[in-house]
């Protein structure tokens, strides 16, 4: 593959590659921290609330944060003519007193809706922007999370949630930071998981000009098909359910151990190594089979086995549903060991019914269903598959925009402001995922480097990570700094060749013959972490990353 070549040169070549950008340098805060509401007070449209200041030690959420300003505010507050609620963009900003120069924009998971911390942590006990000494803003994207999908009501709501918040919020938090410190950041930074992952991934595309460094963890950047195929999903599991009001009987945890067991049983050596992670997602592609791999059920279904009509519906689950003309919904699912850890159950048997059918129902169909009326469960089940795959495209007069044009990067293999200016862009993503999937991750690197002519990687990497299901977890090594290896590659041009990931104590499905000090390399893809044939299987330095 051109990508191997191009990750092997590191980036180099006859021609010349982008720009590098200079280092980040950093300031105190100026004057006192009470007083900076007062100074803020001429921003249109924008309310500061408050700004004060915190010491250094724990915040509420159990994070660890250096001294610093915490700035709060609202933006563009209003009535809805559709609805009649009301609505703003609630931020806050954490401002170090000693501050490295950096902003960081922190886009948050589900449909947004609190003002959480910002913190701007990114994956399981890894980073901790504040703590770095960033500048971190964190918002609500204009709704109030209290009312769950049906702020989607109102058409400005749905398009601040998808794309506008972001594009009203940076030029602002860019003044906080100006006025505070009497300089502007000299580097820009977006990262988040999940939707968060999804909202970097839309400030790669429409905000590229704002943003130098973009980290997005499992990013729904197909949010809404990725939504309706997990309600795909839920009725599949569904048709095959010994119990009508328990969907998760339809796949239970004795049976994705089972499948689970028979994909490490064929797939787990293939990188050399017999550790428990499947390191090679290709071979495993090929090599692995449902049908042949999974004993099937002579009678009693027994958690060791799987009936021909599970193995149907699991493999249209894991290939991708359809609609009744056989089109995809979405991206496939690769088959991984860490498709039995409990989390997995969450996403694939709750979610359908309680935060899927809401998301698509009332955020993305158009039109909207009718709120007063609206069961989660019953859509979802019965929900007509085409008549939803056609409603998240859809458009009219109220509605001027489709789901699938304010949730999603308008073109999100053309990053060519990104490149150009010099910015870099990571991926890091489970393989595991069950809700947003690795194979659309990779079919988006794909897509991108087809369209730099195979030098995709001189900006742009993706990082799987074996047996992680959805922003952490499962059986993988799923604590690692990512930020910091995006920071070195946008200021210093230090080559991303491989990111060292740990087991994590706190990871409820951490192996019990694993050490807790198991560490991996991981590999930007298309590379494989492969052992080295010598070496404890304990240790990052028994594995390389190569083809």
């Amino acid at each position: 593959m051109a990508a191997i070549a191009v990750l092997s040169a590191c980036g180099g070549g006859g021609d010349e590659g982008p720009p590098q950008l200079s280092a980040a340098q950093g300031a105190a805060l100026k004057g006192d921290c009470t007083a900076l509401a007062g100074r803020l007070s001429g921003i249109a449209d924008t309310t500061i609330t408050s700004s004060t200041t915190v010491a250094g030690g724990t915040l509420a959420s159990g994070q660890q944060a250096p001294a610093h300003c915490l700035v709060e505010g609202s933006m563009h507050q209003r009535v809805s003519p559709v609805d009649g609620a009301t609505y703003a963009i609630g931020f806050q900003m954490r401002l170090p007193l000693d501050w490295n120069g950096r902003f960081l924009h922190q886009g948050n998971g589900g449909i947004d809706g609190a003002v959480v911390e910002a913190t701007g942590d990114f994956g399981a006990g890894g980073s901790n922007a504040l703590r770095k000494g960033f500048a971190v803003l964190s918002s609500n994207a204009g709704h109030d999370g209290t009312r769950g999908p049906f702020f989607g009501i109102d058409p400005q709501a749905r398009l601040d949630y998808g794309y506008q918040a972001v594009g009203k919020l940076t030029p602002v938090a860019k003044k906080v930071i100006a006025t505070a410190y009497d300089k502007g950041p000299d580097r820009s930074y977006f990262t988040g998981c999940s939707n968060g992952g999804r909202h970097a991934m839309v400030a790669a595309s429409r905000y590229a000009a704002d943003y130098d460094g973009i980290l997005a963890g499992a990013p729904g950047y197909n949010l809404p098909k990725a939504a309706l195929a997990n309600i795909a999903g839920g009725q599949l599991y569904a048709s095959v359910a010994t119990n009508p009001a328990d969907i998760s009987t339809g796949f239970t945890a004795d049976e994705r151990r089972t499948v689970a067991a028979a994909v490490a049983a064929k797939c787990d050596a293939l990188d050399g190594a017999k550790d428990g992670i499947v390191q090679d997602i290709a071979a495993c592609r090929t090599t692995f089979s449902l049908q042949r791999d999974v004993p099937t059920c002579g009678g009693a279904r027994t958690g060791s086995c799987l009936t021909t009509d599970q193995k149907t519906a699991i493999g249209k689950i894991f290939s991708g549903p359809t609609t009744s003309k056989g089109d995809r919904i979405y991206a496939s699912f690769p088959y991984d060991a860490g498709i039995a850890q409990p989390g997995n159950a969450f996403w694939e048997y709750f979610a359908p019914l309680v935060l899927d059918s809401g998301a698509v129902g009332i955020i993305f169909k158009v039109p909207p269903e009718n709120p007063a009326t609206f069961n989660g469960p019953a859509f979802a089940l019965g929900a007509d598959l085409d008549a939803l795959a056609v409603a998240i495209t859809a458009s009219n007069k109220l509605y001027t925009e489709s789901a699938m044009e304010f949730m999603t990067p308008p073109r999100p293999t053309r990053l060519d402001t990104l490149r150009d200016r010099g910015g870099k862009i990571m991926v890091v993503h489970g393989v595991s995922d069950p809700i947003f999937s690795y194979d659309d991750s990779e079919s988006w690197f794909r897509g991108l480097d087809a369209a730099n002519e195979g030098k995709g990687s001189r900006f742009a990497r993706l990082f799987p990570v074996p047996g992680m299901g959805h922003c952490a977890g499962g059986p993988a090594t799923d604590q690692y700094d990512a930020l910091e290896a995006l920071v070195k590659w946008v200021e210093q041009g230090d080559d991303p060749d491989r990111i060292v990931a740990s087991a994590r104590a706190a990871n409820p499905d951490l192996p019990a013959d694993w050490s807790p000090k198991r560490t991996r390399p991981l590999c930007p893809f298309p590379l494989v972490a492969r052992y080295k044939g010598s070496g404890s299987l304990e240790s990052a330095a028994s594995f390389e990353c190569r083809p």
